[in-house]
């Protein structure tokens, strides 16, 4: 549908509306097209994918994750643990925000007090509750007490999952934002744009001076553009530079062979999922959510609707993870199967052949919406009538954490890359506020071997609990694990040195080049 569409574009001169070929930009200003805007740009809040890529740019956490999942120095140069409930963190010395403030351990401090005491409403509180206290006795050093082991803390405090924001940020920080990050905040109009430059005097920046030349980019234009045709067509004019995960497949040939344009992509670690309000009469029962399962032929929605671009999945994390489980129920294309537990569940076809009425809720995104429909083509085949409801980004997001909804379908990005994301997702205490508990699932069970896996030092026993808490969810089917999709950017010829990360970040307009524009 999308390279017919797009062919038709192209061949006929068709004007794009609200292109942005006339917004004046240097050789090195880089204009990056996005779906919608970030929700919230502080890093102590934004858990949306926008917020997060985009502060992933403009802050920094105490360490970082490296390709192989392990911890690295961040803000912190190093840091010990001498017990099992202490963290001792010792911060880089001279590191300065952008606003030239030196950054010191009361930062660290407020940063995490304000997301720990209730200072600030935010999602990610519930990932600091096994800190009993902060200290800072000196301006260098950041001691963290614990009220219980957690073996998440860590990735709670690198950089993606959080950023050190300046002592006294406020409720408004958002509108704001100042990181030791590489890039700097300009300016944002919801809707319409977010605006970064590179701060050459970032410790990073400094760091890297004999890399991070003239070429580099140094100014990045976020372009809020929804409609996938016309990112599509504002990336062949030229007039916009690059787009991550943000095209329909079927558009990506026809845009490989434009000669400005090139595609790019790496095998993803971000999962496609669709989501079941496990409350709701209809859904609570797993045998619904298992025949739902059954009736989505994923084999033929990744070669029709993906192009090839994706691979199936049982789990949310990488399937080379330490933690990754295989041995879990799995759920193959099979109608008959679907109508069975159907059958089972006291849902029979009536006249009409339809057994149920389901609504599934979706963002305006016209991806995001298709796939919405090719469920409702699959489930019609076994009497589950599907009415489809699409929202404004800020409006879908909000009706998902009140828990307004019977199914929805998105992707995990980024998170999904730790086992914690078990217990974000899935836990009886990560209900919305404190988590991404959206569907109000509680199990008991599973909640023991997530609190098991948290606190156990020994690696093997966490294995084990992150084993059975994946068969578990495999067989109560909170959420269907769909598909790793591929990361992919389509970028214009004059951008290099493109590191496409396969959590689908931004952050390779750290080292990216920006040749002079043509």
């Amino acid at each position: 549908m999308y390279r017919a569409l797009i062919l038709l574009a192209l061949l006929g001169g068709m004007t794009c509306i609200g292109c942005h070929r006339n917004a004046k930009r240097t050789d090195a200003t880089v204009v990056f097209l996005i779906e919608s805007s970030p929700t919230n740009l502080d890093p102590r809040i934004g858990v949306d994918a926008q917020s997060e890529h985009i502060d992933e740019l403009m802050f920094d956490g105490l360490v970082v994750r490296d390709a192989s999942y392990r911890f690295a120095p961040g803000l912190a140069q190093s840091w010990e643990q001498p017990d099992p409930l202490t963290l001792v963190f010792h911060l880089r010395p001279g590191i300065h925000f952008q606003d030239g403030r030196l950054l010191t351990s009361r930062d660290v401090l407020w940063t995490l007090n304000s997301m720990h005491d209730g200072t600030l409403i935010t999602p990610k509180a519930a990932s600091y509750v096994s800190v009993a206290s902060i200290a800072a006795p000196d301006a260098s050093t950041v001691v963290l007490h614990l009220k219980v082991p957690d073996n998440f803390l860590l990735g709670n405090l690198s950089t993606g999952a959080m950023g050190i924001v300046p002592e006294g940020s406020g409720r408004d920080f958002w509108k704001h934002p100042v990181g030791t990050g590489v890039f700097r905040f300009v300016s944002q109009e919801t809707d319409k744009e977010v605006v970064l430059e590179r701060d050459s005097q970032s410790w990073e920046n400094l760091a890297d001076l004999g890399t991070a030349g003239s070429d580099s980019v140094q100014r990045v234009r976020f372009a809020v553009v929804p409609d996938a045709i016309t990112r599509a067509l504002e990336l062949e004019k030229g007039s916009a530079d690059v787009t991550s995960n943000a095209l329909p497949a079927d558009v990506l040939p026809v845009l490989a062979a434009q000669k400005s344009l090139k595609v790019e992509s790496v095998g993803g670690t971000m999962v496609q999922y669709l989501a079941f309000n496990t409350v709701d009469p209809i859904l609570r029962d797993a045998r619904v959510r298992q025949a739902i399962a059954c009736a989505i032929d994923r084999e033929r929605i990744l070669k029709t609707l993906l192009g090839g671009r994706a691979r199936l999945t049982s789990s949310l994390l990488p399937a080379h993870h330490w933690a990754w489980a295989g041995d879990v129920a799995t759920y193959t294309y099979n109608p008959a199967r679907s109508e069975q537990l159907l059958d089972e569940a006291g849902h029979r076809a009536g006249a009409n052949g339809v057994r149920l009425h389901l609504t599934m809720k979706t963002s305006t995104d016209d991806g995001t919406r298709l796939l919405a429909a090719t469920f409702q083509q699959e489930l019609a085949k076994v009497g589950i009538a599907l009415d489809i409801r699409s929202y404004e980004p800020a409006t879908f997001v909000q009706d998902l954490t009140r828990g307004s909804f019977q199914m929805y379908s998105l992707r995990w990005v980024g998170g999904n890359e730790q086992p914690d994301i078990f217990g974000y997702a899935f836990s009886s205490a990560r209900i919305p506020p404190r988590g991404a508990n959206r569907g109000r699932y509680r199990n008991r069970e599973l909640d023991a071997f997530l609190d098991d896996a948290s606190r156990s030092t020994d690696q093997s026993q966490r294995r084990t609990d992150y084993v059975q808490a994946q068969q578990l969810l495999a067989r109560e089917l909170p959420a269907f694990n769909l598909w790793y999709q591929d990361s992919i950017v389509v970028h214009n010829q004059r951008l290099t040195n493109i590191s496409i990360s396969p959590s689908g970040s931004f952050v390779f307009l750290r080292t990216a080049k920006c040749l002079p524009q043509s």
